[in-house]
């Protein structure tokens, strides 16, 4: 590992202490192998003058919630020196009241909090603290005899801590370990399991020697020679993947997204012959048990009993170690192992099932170099609950924001570049679901794709499967208003190009989804049609007849697939005057034929209201959420309220 460092960028980050170790810590971010996610941390001691203009010494430390790689000053939280060294001293404290300890002793009240690792840092006697998870020194500590293999590496150079539990008893484990004794033998720490520290009185010093240990380690393992696992996935099978998904979002009580990791590695890690046993038998680092769970489920032929075996064994674990105060969490894996095809991940988002995805990126090589090195071990099954279910965790659980409504749904919407298609988009995207955007036009935030050919839409179906892990939701809205022509005039390319896309355009995209809607977390289709069902006009028959009859598929649809869960519902929208078929030279037109002004046209409805494309928008939404589970072959309009239609 190389270091970063940079004479002249250090001395652009500014003159002081603060600056610097911001420098440091985003150098440290800039390396996976080093940190993810938020995990590591970094300090620095300090003198500065508080409200009252008094001198204090404070620690600036990571703050909960920033990222080293990203850091700013601002996520650093200054907590006074004096009151930190008074907790390391005493012999008991709970994580709970160390935490509000800390907060009493911040200079900003407003700051967020502090590391958990504050006192830690406060009795190393140097001025910058760097701490990293460093995979390669986790890897070899997560080994049987990783302590003597640290010490072939280190000799003495390192203080060698064992592991304990992050928080106050890690804090008062060094404390007692190091007290009275000289820093100064020391190049840095390592706590087994957990992993590295070093420290200095310069900022470059520290994170340079970081660099060093951590090279160390990886030459160490290079030396061994170990080949990791490689191999080919087999053909897609994106039903399966749907309903692995389907399967896991059952258990954990809504709707996931599922992400395949089909890469060579993670192909060639899921085909090994003691994958079983090897992806159960922990986490790479204890915090990443509060992303990842402790183990993967392992599918072999049916995901759903698979799934189920796994939140029955995961009840079996929170009923070993829970006390009575503690609230288990939902029963559901974070990652599968999927022999052939290879790893999936899962999250509530597409972020959270990327952040395990990382994780597991960085596992899946540890856990085969620590296997050739003596045998993949990590913490116990008890220290590993004690991190899952930490009490600062648990904290957290009555303060997380109530999900949004669709949240983690994944939905398809055709026509989606303006109009109606764009604004169900982006109603559907506000209320949490992941959602693929198809249209004719192409565009940066669609996809392009013509409705009227069926190859395109079947790979616009498999697309968004494939990157999300399923399908629940279908607005199916990609249409044309043709020019007002009467019967008898009626161009045949006219009349076929409106049944091709306002008929035969939909029922592709139908066909196609219904093998992936069939496994989706309450599937619903929401077909927007037109007041011209109901109501239909003089001049509009090639647009009346097409929209009927794409009612009439949707009608058997419901009747069709009301078995399977799915279901279809259709919307029958009227003068949404803010879509691009009404310019403004057609409503001034319109208006002139009834007599009125644009004004009054545009209000010529019951309620004397407009309709707007966010309008139906959110109707749609309704439509595709929980309000509407119990609805199937409805057709609702929205339109003001029409005589005709009434």
């Amino acid at each position: 590992m190389k270091s970063l460092w940079n004479d002249k960028e250090a001395v652009k980050s500014g003159p002081d202490a603060l600056a610097l170790r911001v420098y440091t810590s985003r150098l440290l971010g800039r390396k996976p192998g080093l940190v993810m996610h938020g995990g590591g941390n970094t300090s620095v001691k300090a003198e500065v003058k508080d409200f009252f203009g008094r001198k204090q010494e404070v620690i600036y430390i990571k703050a909960s919630g920033w990222d080293l790689a990203t850091i700013k000053s601002e996520g650093f939280a200054a907590v006074k020196m004096d009151a930190l060294l008074a907790m390391a001293a005493m012999k008991q404290l709970s994580d709970t009241d160390m935490v509000r300890g800390q907060r009493a002793a911040m200079l900003d009240p407003y700051a967020p909090n502090p590391s958990v690792e504050a006192i830690l840092h406060a009795i190393i006697p140097y001025k910058y603290v760097d701490h990293s998870h460093a995979d390669a020194v986790v890897t070899i500590t997560n080994t049987p005899d990783g302590k003597r293999r640290i010490q072939e590496i280190y000799g003495t150079r390192v203080l060698i801590v064992p592991y304990v539990m992050p928080g106050f008893v890690l804090a008062r484990k060094v404390y007692e370990v190091t007290r009275g004794g000289d820093w100064s033998r020391y190049d840095g720490m390592i706590l087994l399991n957990h992993g590295l520290f070093t420290f200095a009185n310069s900022a470059k010093e520290s994170y340079e020697n970081h660099i060093r240990l951590v090279t160390k380690a990886e030459q160490y393992i290079k030396k061994r020679n170990i080949k990791l696992a490689s191999a080919k996935p087999m053909p897609d099978d994106l039903v399966g993947l749907a309903r692995l998904r389907r399967a896991v979002s059952r258990v954990q009580g809504g709707a996931v997204v599922a992400l395949l990791k089909d890469d060579a590695r993670s192909v060639g890690f899921s085909r090994l012959s003691k994958v079983n046993n090897l992806a159960a038998r922990g986490t790479l680092t204890p915090d990443h048990v509060i992303r990842t769970k402790s183990k993967a489920v392992i599918i072999h032929k049916n995901v759903e009993t698979d799934v189920n075996e796994y939140a029955r064994t995961y009840k079996e674990y929170f009923d070993r170690h829970a006390g009575d105060q503690l609230k288990c969490l939902d029963l559901a894996p974070r990652w599968a192992v999927w022999p052939g095809h290879g790893v999936v991940t899962f999250g509530r988002s597409p972020n959270e099932a990327a952040i395990v995805g990382d994780i597991v990126d960085h596992t899946l090589p540890a856990i085969q170099r620590a296997e050739v090195m003596g045998g993949w071990k990590t913490i116990s099954e008890n220290d590993l609950f004690d991190v899952e279910y930490w009490e600062l965790e648990q904290a957290k659980l009555s303060r997380n924001p109530k999900p949004k409504g669709l949240i983690g749904k994944v939905a398809l919407v055709t026509g989606a570049a303006s109009g109606i298609g764009k604004a169900c988009k982006e109603c559907l995207q506000a209320e949490g679901a992941n959602v693929v955007g198809l249209d004719i036009k192409s565009g940066p935030d669609h996809m392009q794709c013509d409705v009227t050919r069926e190859a395109q839409v079947r790979k616009a179906v498999e697309h968004t499967v494939r990157r999300f892990g399923g399908l629940d939701i279908i607005v199916s809205n990609a249409g044309v208003f043709p020019p007002s022509m009467n019967i008898e005039s009626m161009q045949p390319s006219a009349w076929e190009k409106s049944l091709q896309l306002n008929l035969t355009g939909h029922q592709y995209l139908i066909k196609h989804a219904i093998p992936y809607l069939t496994y989706g977390i309450d599937p619903a289709i929401v077909i927007i049609a037109s007041k011209n069902v109901p109501a239909p006009g003089p001049g509009a028959a090639a647009y009346s007849v097409a929209k009927a009859g794409l009612t009439q598929l949707g009608r058997v649809a419901a009747l069709e697939l009301g078995a399977k869960g799915v279901r279809v519902n259709m919307v029958h929208p009227n003068q949404v005057f803010d879509t691009a078929i009404w310019t403004r030279d057609v409503l001034e037109k319109r208006a002139r034929h009834y007599g009125m002004s644009v004004e009054e046209y545009k209000t010529s409805n019951i309620l004397h209201t407009t309709i707007t494309s966010k309008d139906v928008a959110q109707l749609v939404c309704a439509m595709a959420g929980p309000a509407f589970a119990k609805t199937t072959g409805s057709q609702i309009p929205i339109d003001g309220g029409n005589e005709r239609v009434i």
